[in-house]
Formats: structure tokens, sequence, C-alpha cells
């Protein structure tokens, strides 16, 4: 008598087999569409006479984006959207060293901003995750990674261009501190408020 052979698919190996690719597919749809926003926000600039570096939107997309998502989302994030720009996407606001975007971005007077993006936007969520998810600390921590952002861009203007310290802080530093810091409050802003819509809409309303 022959004995019967059971398939071995069955519907919790299906189940798991599909999970994989699904599981990979919002990740990734995540970070792409964060590193659209910071392209996006890029492109939204101007220039000023006085310092090689743009005032852009930029750093608002690091902040927000640092607090919406996990760590590894938000540094993943912003370490595609170097690669992006490095391969020659326009995603980069464009300056007067490097108009056509690519490699040159980052080794122009903007390299030591966008080298900092991912490891700033990790630091965000990672502290705002660790301080309660409040306004308050939501603030600060906007406020640590954008600092982190600015200390880099002074330090890249050091080494770059050999610029000693006072005149790297009064050109990559000084002229966006009041832009910075509406930046970060609107950022902090934006994601407890988003929080809170979140938390409104899973919990139970009253009839």
């Amino acid at each position: 008598m022959s004995k019967s052979i059971s398939s071995p698919l069955t519907p919790e190996i299906v189940s798991a087999a599909l999970a994989g690719p699904a599981a990979w597919l919002r990740p990734a749809g995540v970070v792409l569409a964060g590193s659209l926003f910071a392209a996006l926000c890029a492109h939204i600039a101007a220039p000023l006479s006085f310092t090689p570096v743009p005032l852009t939107l930029q750093p608002f997309a690091v902040l927000l984006l640092g607090l919406l998502l996990t760590p590894r989302l938000a540094g993943t994030t912003f370490a595609v959207y170097l690669a992006e720009g490095a391969a020659g996407l326009p995603v980069f606001a464009p300056n007067a060293v490097a108009p056509g975007g690519g490699l040159a971005h980052l080794f122009g007077p903007t390299g030591g901003y966008l080298l900092a993006y991912p490891l700033a936007a990790m630091l965000i969520s990672t502290l705002w995750r660790r301080t309660g998810r409040g306004f308050a600390s939501a603030l600060f921590s906007a406020a640590a990674g954008d600092a982190l952002i600015l200390v880099c861009g002074a330090l890249w203007l050091t080494v770059l261009p050999h610029l000693s310290a006072r005149p790297a802080m009064a050109l990559a530093v000084a002229p966006f501190l009041p832009g910075d810091a509406l930046k970060v409050t609107a950022a902090a802003t934006s994601a407890t408020g988003f929080c809170r819509f979140r938390r409104s809409a899973r919990s139970p309303h009253p009839i």
C-alpha cells in the first residue's frame, strides 16, 4: 500500500514565505519616500552672497525624519539620500561649486553638512525615544541633531579650504542659527502633533 505524501507547503510556511518580501517593502518605501522628501527640501534654497553655503530646508528634513523614524530607518534614509546624490541624481541643493550634483557636492563646501545627516538623524531619533517623546524632548533632540550638523559643516570648512575656526563658524554656523531655530521648533511641533494624532486615532472614541 502506498503511503500518502503530505505537502510541505503548509499554510504557515506559505505565509512565512510571503511575509519575508512584504516585511522589506514597507521599510524600503519609507526610506525612498524620506529621501525624496529630503530632495524636495534641498531644492527650496536661497544662495547667500557672504557664504558658499546656501540657505535650504534640508536640515528640516533631517530633524523631522529623525523624530518620526526609528534610528535605523532614519540613518538608512539619509545614507540612501547621500548615495543617490553621489550617483548624480539631482537631490542636493545646487551651489556655485557643484551645480550639477554628483560626488563634487560631497567634497564641496556643503560636504560636512551632508555627511553629518545620517548620524544626526540617528542621534535625534535615539534621543527622542530615550527622553519621553514629549514636545520638550523633541525640541532638545532636534536641537542636538541640528548642532551636530552645524559643527560638522564648520569643521569641514576648516579642513577643506583650511579656514581657521572663527571664519569657519562665521560662514557655516552663525548665519544659519535664526533659521535653524525655526526649523527645530517646526520639526518638534510637527512630530509631536503627528504622534498625538496617531494616539488619538488608535484609542477608542466614546459614543
